[in-house]
């Protein structure tokens, strides 16, 4: 997995990049992890250590403009619009978690208390209750720590990772 520097950063800044790490490389079956903020710009994100080709040859090289977290992130942003949506139409009050079960793999999304969006890209054999677990800790943790300082400085960093 390859992660944005935590060189410059503040303690919590470093402390929500630990967590994700620790999320992405203590969960079994968990490929990608993405923090997204209320206005659907990535936060947070891993990256596999290598994308593969067809031919399963490491090309070294994310897909999309970011690699593969910048499509989770878009993902986990429409998914949270979309059934934020859903749920003001049904009256059914705010939306705590979305899980979409494709046949190969599994997309999560939480909430985070300031509105931000937890995303988690696994694998389709994975243990979804071990996942969501896992990620509620996540939030947990994370969601007092989210201020609009740390926010803009996790931004801030992404913006500066090539």
């Amino acid at each position: 997995m390859t992660a944005p520097s935590t060189y410059g950063l503040s303690t919590q800044a470093r402390n929500l990049q630990w967590l994700l790490t620790d999320l992405v490389e203590e969960v079994p079956g968990v490929n990608s992890v993405a923090v997204v903020s209320s206005d659907g710009l990535l936060l947070l994100s891993s990256e596999p250590a290598a994308v593969r080709d067809e031919a399963g040859q490491g090309t070294g090289r994310p897909k999309g403009p970011r690699g593969a977290s910048a499509d989770l992130a878009t993902i986990v942003s429409g998914l949270g619009s979309l059934t934020t949506g859903a749920a003001a139409l049904m009256d059914g009050g705010g939306v705590k978690q979305t899980m979409v079960a494709m046949e190969h793999g599994s997309v999560f999304v939480m909430a985070i208390s300031d509105g931000s969006l937890l995303g988690v890209h696994a694998a389709p054999d994975c243990d979804m209750s071990v996942v969501a677990y896992h990620m509620a800790l996540f939030v947990g943790r994370a969601g007092h720590v989210l201020t609009p300082e740390v926010r803009s400085e996790l931004r801030q960093s992404m913006e500066k990772t090539p």
